[in-house]
C-alpha cells in the first residue's frame, strides 16, 4: 500500500517513538484553554520552538474526537493546491485518511507535492498522540489570496454537506519570519486582532499594510471562512511566542500563535 512517509522526523521532531511521546506527553500536561474550538491555528516548526504552542491549540478539541481533521498547510515549494489520499505514517503508528471525505472536496490529487512539505507532516504526531482514532484530509494550499481562499472553504464545505463528517479544521501556519521579536508580536498580534472577529478582509488588509511574513495566511483565512458557514462566530488568541522565547535571540526569530476558532 502506498503511504506518505516521515521526511522531517529527526529535524522538527523525534524519529524515536518513546521520546517523541514523552515529549508530546509533556506539552499536552498544560491545563488546556477550557473551550471547544471548530477550528485552529497551529505552527509548523521544529517542537522544540513551537510544540507547546501546537499542543495548546490541539487541547480544545476533545481527546476522544474520532472524526476527521482537514489539515491545510501552505506549500512551501510553490506547488499547487491538491490533497493526498494516502495513508500518512508518524514514529507512533499511521494516520489513516478519510478517502470518502477528499473524494467529496473534489479537488486535484498530487502525492508528489505533499512528498517532502512540513507544514502538514508536523501535525500528524500530535494528531495521532491525542486522537488516535481520528482521520486525517490532507490539504496543500499552493495560492492564498482571499478569492482562493473562498474557493477551498466551499469545496471543503461541500464535502461536509456530502459526507455528513464530524470535522475539525487545523490551518498549519508560522507568522513573522526572522525580524526582530518586538516587530514580530507587533505586527502579527495586530493581524490576529482581524481575526477575533473572523474579519478576513481586514485580516489581509492588514497583513499586506505590516507586509507580515505569515505563511499560511490562505489556510488560516479557509480555516475560518469554512468554521464561520458551520456556525462560529470568534477566533481567541490562546498563546502566542517566538522563537526568541527558546533561543533567546530577539533579533532574528519567528512568531508562533495558538488561535482557536469557536
Amino acid at each position: 500500500m502506498d503511504m506518505r512517509p516521515c521526511s522531517v522526523a529527526g529535524m522538527f521532531y523525534p524519529a524515536e517513538p518513546r521520546h517523541l511521546e514523552q515529549l508530546l506527553e509533556t506539552f499536552f500536561r498544560k491545563r488546556g484553554p477550557g473551550i471547544t474550538s471548530r477550528g485552529i491555528v497551529s505552527p509548523h516548526a521544529g517542537y522544540v520552538y513551537s510544540g507547546e504552542t501546537g499542543a495548546c491549540a490541539f487541547s480544545t478539541i476533545p481527546p476522544d474526537f474520532d472524526g476527521t481533521f482537514l489539515v491545510i498547510g501552505p506549500s512551501h515549494r510553490g506547488y499547487m493546491t491538491s490533497a493526498s489520499a494516502v495513508p500518512w505514517e508518524t514514529p507512533l503508528g499511521i494516520v489513516d485518511v478519510d478517502t470518502e471525505f477528499i473524494d467529496a472536496m473534489d479537488i486535484e490529487i498530487d502525492e508528489a507535492s505533499h512528498q517532502s512539505e512540513h507544514s502538514i507532516e508536523v501535525q500528524m504526531p500530535f494528531i495521532k498522540y491525542r486522537f488516535p482514532r481520528a482521520r486525517a484530509a490532507p490539504v496543500l494550499m499552493g495560492e492564498q489570496s482571499y478569492e482562493a481562499a473562498e474557493s477551498l472553504a466551499e469545496h471543503l464545505l461541500q464535502a461536509v454537506e456530502h459526507t455528513k463528517r464530524d470535522v475539525r479544521i487545523v490551518a498549519s501556519s508560522d507568522f513573522s519570519h526572522y525580524v526582530p521579536d518586538e516587530v514580530a508580536r507587533k505586527q502579527d498580534l495586530y493581524a490576529i486582532e482581524a481575526l477575533k472577529t473572523l474579519d478576513l478582509p481586514e485580516f489581509y488588509r492588514r497583513l499586506q499594510e505590516t507586509r507580515a511574513t505569515v505563511c499560511g495566511y490562505g489556510p488560516i483565512a479557509t480555516m475560518c471562512i469554512a468554521c464561520r458557514s458551520l456556525g462560529a462566530t470568534r477566533g481567541e488568541l490562546l498563546r502566542y511566542t517566538t522563537s526568541g522565547d527558546v533561543t533567546e535571540d530577539y533579533n532574528q526569530v519567528v512568531g508562533y500563535a495558538a488561535i482557536a476558532v469557536v
